[in-house]
């Protein structure tokens, strides 16, 4: 942003979860120390400031730490309970670089980022994910995934077929996790540069370490120097039994003198499960039928005067956030659109995806950790039945959605208890599990020029892996010069939903979304405040205040 004010709200800027840890990230880098979590409580440069602490107090854990094997996490151990071919499971993204950008350069550049992030160097030696481990630096060798290919005329048309190129030489059994090519397109022309690495591997907030990594290495090849990349405090190996001992120990407290609180988790986890949840396609998934080979998807876009208020002024008026709004839009969407195809209730059971990298354990800093953290949990959402063409309805719908995601358990629970714990797992696994699944995954700068991204929907599965959601839709924030664009691809197996359905329930959450912007009032919710109040009294003193 051009201007910051030091008393100027984070998220009311429009910053979101996995922004603040790359704040985080660049703080510790300029020796000024604070957690994702700090962020949250002191959203303001006067209170973080105040919180801080000096940057040599940073732990970093005994070199090596993250070599050799490692258990499943939970999104890891989801994966392999999906079933189906996982070999081309992947995440790519597409840069404009230099026209000189030069194959030894680039080379050297990916070596230093396979050399500082160890999980690049995993591989998978049983079936699904097991025998998982990590190998020595300098066992992948970076000249052996690197390529550089020449194009001619048109450059974008040369990268889809190297995007499907890199995916087909993805060999996780090999220890193939990562494919890089570069499109030259001659000494006048920026080209492209494709960077496909196998999801086991790497989320979405993990780009945002890797791509200026890279960078930064390869800068430092063209002067002729050896990259120095900034070293990583906490490995993925040494997370991975972390979540492993965790669910162990919660497991034995469930058994012991902390059964209490444990079984109230589980509790809280089946509530959100055992309840309506109507069939929203014409007939369950099929998994020998609905595989990704059938996946449509659509395509929706709001842009920077719809999408602005949306991720700032909104959500700052309810002392909320982005996800908090859009999320009202999407559980009134859904209830109306079951609604008009002669449903019932207004009670939407949801999975949500987040980027798992939670501060449950002390000393764990995962600010420059690559590796695929992400935490998938259920939710249930009711935003009522007064839609959002009024003041009151609209407050009301927001308040309460808020409300219901504040009192969700930690997400990472819901992950232990489902895939690392023998007893709850099996328990959990036996309810009514979501058709949907929703993930914003924050905001991405696309700006012209070298080094920047190139919007792409490249990555994903193979073709044969079976659907785990009737709908799955991805939000992506796209800050461009003239603003931010709210993206949102809705994907769904042909033969259990329509287009035409889809495009109705997508322009009805686009419709809902405009009447939330429209209509907000704002306010406080019982969450924000330290004194015990329901929101009805909330309410009572609030128009009492406005009154005097």
């Amino acid at each position: 942003m051009e201007r910051v004010g030091a008393d100027d709200g984070f998220f009311d800027l429009g910053g979101d979860s996995i922004i603040a840890i790359q704040l985080v990230a660049r703080a510790r880098q300029a020796g000024v120390v604070f957690g994702p979590r700090d962020v949250f409580r002191h959203q303001s440069v006067r209170e973080l400031a105040a919180v801080a602490t000096d940057g040599q107090e940073t732990e970093h854990e005994p070199e090596g730490a993250g070599i050799g094997p490692l258990p499943a996490t939970p999104i890891m151990a989801w994966l392999a309970e999906r079933g189906g071919p996982i070999d081309g499971f992947n995440q790519t993204v597409v840069l404009r670089v230099p026209p000189g950008l030069g194959l030894d350069h680039l080379i050297v550049a990916v070596q230093a980022v396979l050399d500082c992030h160890d999980v690049l160097r995993l591989r998978v030696a049983g079936p699904g994910v097991s025998g998982l481990e990590v190998m020595a630096r300098g066992v992948v060798r970076a000249a052996e995934h690197v390529r550089r290919v020449e194009v001619a005329g048109e450059v974008e048309e040369a990268v889809a077929g190297q995007v499907e190129l890199l995916r087909c030489g993805l060999d996780p059994v090999a220890g193939r996790m990562v494919g890089v090519a570069w499109l030259d397109a001659g000494p006048e022309v920026s080209g492209r540069l494709v960077l496909t690495v196998h999801h086991l591997a790497v989320d979405g907030v993990s780009w945002r370490i890797l791509l200026p990594d890279l960078f930064a290495a390869w800068e430092a090849a063209v002067q002729g120097k050896a990259p120095v990349l900034a070293p990583v405090p906490t490995s993925f190996r040494t997370w991975a039994h972390r979540l492993r001992d965790e669910a162990r120990d919660r497991g034995e407290a469930r058994d012991g003198g902390d059964a209490h609180d444990r079984t109230a988790e589980l509790d809280r986890w089946t509530e959100i499960l055992d309840g309506p949840d109507p069939l929203i396609g014409s007939r369950p998934l099929d998994p020998r039928i609905d595989t990704v080979a059938t996946l449509r998807s659509l395509r929706l876009t709001l842009p920077p005067g719809q999408a602005e208020p949306l991720l700032t002024s909104v959500p700052a008026a309810f002392h909320g956030r982005a996800g908090d709004v859009l999320l009202t839009g999407l559980a009134l969407a859904v209830a109306h659109w079951r609604r008009k195809r002669g449903g019932r209730g207004t009670s939407v059971l949801l999975d949500l995806e987040g980027h798992g990298r939670e501060e449950i354990f002390p000393g764990v800093d995962l600010s420059r950790t690559v590796g695929w953290f992400t935490a998938m949990y259920p939710v249930r959402l009711d935003a009522g039945i007064g839609g959002w063409t009024d003041e009151r309805a609209v407050t009301q719908a927001i308040k309460q959605v808020k409300e219901q995601l504040r009192a969700v358990p930690n997400p990472l629970g819901y992950g232990l208890l489902r895939h690392l714990d023998p007893v709850a797992g099996p328990e959990l696994a036996g309810l009514p599990q979501p058709q949907i699944v929703f993930n914003y995954l924050g905001r991405v700068a696309v700006a012209e020029g070298d080094w920047n991204l190139v919007p792409a929907g490249f990555g994903g599965h193979d073709p044969g892996m079976p659907v785990a959601h009737t709908l799955e839709i991805n939000v992506t924030t796209h800050d461009r010069p003239d603003g931010p664009h709210l993206e949102a691809v809705w994907s769904w197996p042909e033969g259990v939903l329509t287009g035409a359905e889809v495009r109705d329930l997508a322009g009805t959450w686009s419709e809902a979304l405009e009447g939330l912007a429209a209509h907000g009032r704002g306010g406080y919710t019982p969450s924000d405040l330290l004194v015990d109040l329901d929101q009805n009294e909330i309410d009572r003193i609030q128009a009492a205040w406005e009154k005097r």
